[in-house]
């Protein structure tokens, strides 16, 4: 296993981080950790901790993948307790546009939503999508957070069709859905 650490090389007047460089390496460029972000160092620490999944996130999913009881599921991080847990479940009824307004404008989450759609050749089918909301008005150490912990709940979420990342409400439209599913 090779250790990585962060370092800062000067190339002419520019400057250039690197995090890929081996500690091992015979390189002459200079070792300065003075260098890292706080930001850097926040989110390093954040990938390296994970987020646990809670059971009643995977029980949510489950339930609305194969018992269709939900149409769509919000996740948030409790940044006290280091947990995914579910912020809300829309029903059976309830459509894209519910889904949409239960996304805060002003933090981070991941939502799931199973879309109901007739191909042409007249058949019934559902994809699930993961949504990660991020908007431009969230804090920057939510954004990191959200961004780091995605993959983990992936993972713990089998039978993802399609991602969709939006900062904004245009770029997750209901035509949007409906294009990547074609």
């Amino acid at each position: 296993m090779t250790l990585y650490i962060y370092k800062h090389v000067s190339l002419k007047n520019s400057n250039i981080l690197n995090f890929s460089s081996p500690i091992l390496s015979n390189s002459t460029a200079e070792w300065s950790p003075q260098f890292l972000p706080t930001t850097m160092a926040m989110a390093f620490k954040m990938a390296t901790m994970g987020m646990r999944v809670t059971d009643e996130c995977k029980n949510s999913f489950m339930e609305m993948k194969w018992k269709k009881v939900s149409r769509y599921i919000v996740f948030k991080i409790d940044e006290g307790s280091k947990r995914l847990t579910v912020d809300k479940v829309g029903a059976a009824g309830e459509g894209y546009d519910e889904m949409a307004a239960a996304l805060p404008n002003d933090d981070c989450r991941y939502a799931v939503f199973d879309f109901d759609f007739v191909t042409v050749d007249n058949c019934r089918k559902s994809k699930i999508f993961f949504i990660a909301w991020a908007p431009t008005a969230s804090r920057i150490r939510a954004k990191i957070l959200y961004a780091t912990s995605k993959d983990g709940l992936r993972r713990a979420l089998d039978g993802i069709h399609y991602e969709l990342q939006a900062t904004d409400p245009t770029e997750m439209g209901f035509d949007i859905i409906k294009e990547r599913v074609k």
